[in-house]
């Protein structure tokens, strides 16, 4: 179908397509109104001659149906998934932003805070995909969109990956080599780590500017992702800090079990390197009184004794009464800087600025914002992107004096969730109801019950009530029918599979995901290595069952 017929068109009498507004080697993306919830979205329907391959288009819907699950303000969200006999098609959030690709076209380097402040959102988006075992399997910066408050949308989950086949599969060449990771160039399955990889050669192109690897061919830099060192970032920006340079080369290590095993172990090491910023250093404070750091004054007091008496230990029994007098400019010098100082001069007073429509974030990456203490308090707000400031106390403008222990100001900053309100899913069959329940933007959890009214597999009752507004990204609880008895089934054998196979068997034998631990054995990460109820045993229908997944071998 060509783009002139599709636009006009009203899709399951819901989708009226307005205008093309990208397309790709599977897909064409349109911009559409959504007339059932009055939406503006974004419409991927699935080309005609690629939808002619039995194959893809199984795969292209299987995607799509499990990022579906997917619920993260970092993430491009799918409402929902179509298949008739006339076209294949997606339906995702409208997104009003660039590239991130197209953004650095503008920009050259970042800089070392922006980059800081896009990675961090990146590799959240990328720890929420893995907790549900989702990879992403394309991450570069033609995937990644910039919003204009600067939030970071990763689109394309798992599609994007399929779209590079159907490319490729035409003779094309896939840009996405130049962030491939060693293991997939190799020809191997990409898992979770190789998302990181990925992430890892995003973070130096946006530090420096350049792509670690150039060549003249796909073939020349597929093989130095698997064997070539890079040239460090710092070589190329010496203002980089270091400790931002280490995380950025071990997220992109070639010898996968030097990389990071888990974003959850990258954005550990990301935020300890912001509080690490925001926190003077120590021989600052003894050069400049002026600078505070992050603690409290006893605890500078008791290192300030501590150096005294160990100085003063020195001095020999001769020379005892020169210590004393040393002993005593120390002593004054201590309480001038840290007590006498402000009892004799004036005090010292800002103007406080205006937070208010800032980015959270940004503020707390601010280095020259080091000496403000922020609370912050988080509040569902509907009308306001995830994380900008709705207000400050002290308000903007007026008149504060600053103290040994930095300014304190508190931000109410919106979370960005809206309002909804429960669907009626009563006497609907709980795959169609948890299906439904995660497009409007819930998480579900499910308990049986026995009943001689309900059909067995249908939902009897929800918590909260039908009808009721609650958070977007909440747990709506299911009551399931059982029928007249309790029924038990089968526990099938996870032990080697996938983690998104594994849950996705568990679907299939009426039982329910509890959630993963996850431990160093030696087989691949992201392998099934145990489950919390015994293969082939009787459990009770909808059990939650609890995996065991590898991260692979420890590093040596």
């Amino acid at each position: 179908m060509s783009t002139e017929n599709t636009i006009g068109r009203v899709l399951d009498g819901r989708y009226e397509i307005q205008s093309k507004i990208g397309e790709g080697g599977m897909a064409v993306v349109y911009k559409a109104m959504d007339h059932r919830l009055n939406r503006q979205v974004a419409v991927k329907v699935m080309r005609q001659e690629m939808a002619a391959d039995e194959e893809l288009r199984r795969r292209f819907l299987a995607e799509a149906h499990a990022v579906a699950m997917l619920s993260d303000h970092n993430i491009v969200a799918i409402y929902d998934v179509s298949r008739n006999s006339s076209m294949e098609y997606i339906v995702m959030e409208l997104v009003d932003g660039i590239t991130l690709k197209q953004y650095m076209e503008r920009r050259g380097a970042l800089g070392w805070r922006e980059t800081l402040h896009f990675s961090r959102q990146i590799a959240r988006a990328l720890r929420h995909a893995h907790e549900r075992g989702i990879v992403h399997r394309d991450i570069k910066p033609n995937n990644i969109m910039l919003l204009k408050d600067g939030t970071i949308k990763v689109a394309d989950f798992g599609i994007a990956a399929l779209e590079n086949e159907a490319v490729e599969s035409n003779g094309q060449a896939i840009g996405s080599i130049h962030y491939i990771a060693p293991e997939q160039a190799r020809g191997e399955s990409p898992d979770a780590r190789s998302d990181l990889y990925s992430l890892g050669v995003v973070m130096y192109e946006m530090l420096t500017g350049e792509k670690p690897y150039t060549g003249d061919s796909l073939g020349e830099i597929a093989v130095k992702h698997m064997n070539a060192t890079p040239v460090l970032p710092r070589a190329k920006v010496p203002e980089i800090p270091e400790e931002l340079e280490r995380i950025t080369m071990k997220a992109m290590s070639a010898d996968i079990s030097a990389r990071y095993q888990s974003a959850e172990e990258l954005l550990h090491d990301l935020e300890s390197f912001i509080q690490t910023q925001l926190r003077p250093k120590e021989e600052e404070v003894l050069e400049n009184p002026g600078v505070v750091p992050i603690r409290s004054v006893s605890e500078m007091s008791t290192e300030s004794f501590r150096r005294r008496r160990s100085r003063s230990g020195r001095v020999s029994f001769m020379t005892g009464a020169f210590g004393v007098l040393v002993c005593i400019v120390f002593l004054f010098a201590f309480l001038w800087n840290f007590w006498l100082k402000d009892i004799f001069s004036p005090a010292v007073r800002i103007n406080l600025p205006n937070f208010v429509g800032s980015s959270y974030e940004s503020l707390m990456s601010n280095a020259e914002l080091s000496n403000y203490n922020f609370e912050v308090i988080f509040v569902v707000n509907t009308d306001t992107a995830p994380g900008v400031v709705l207000s400050q106390d002290p308000e903007a403008n007026r008149s504060i004096m600053v103290t040994p222990d930095g300014i304190k100001v508190t931000l109410i900053v919106s979370t960005g969730d809206t309002l909804s309100s429960v669907p009626d899913v009563i006497n609907m069959d709980y795959r169609t109801a948890s299906a439904l329940l995660r497009q409007s933007g819930f998480y579900v959890e499910i308990e049986n019950s026995v009943s001689d009214i309900y059909t067995r597999n249908y939902v009897m009752k929800t918590y909260p009530d039908v009808g009721q507004p609650l958070a977007t990204g909440s747990t709506v609880f299911l009551t399931v029918s059982s029928g007249p008895e309790i029924i038990n089934v089968s526990m099938p054998n996870l032990i080697g599979l996938s983690e998104g196979a594994a849950i996705q068997q568990l679907e299939n034998s009426f039982l329910s995901y509890g959630g993963s631990e996850y431990v160093g054995s030696d087989l691949a990460a992201g392998t099934v290595i145990g489950q919390s109820a015994e293969a082939f045993t009787e459990v009770e229908e909808h059990s939650k069952i609890i995996l065991r997944v590898s991260t692979g071998p420890e590093a040596g």
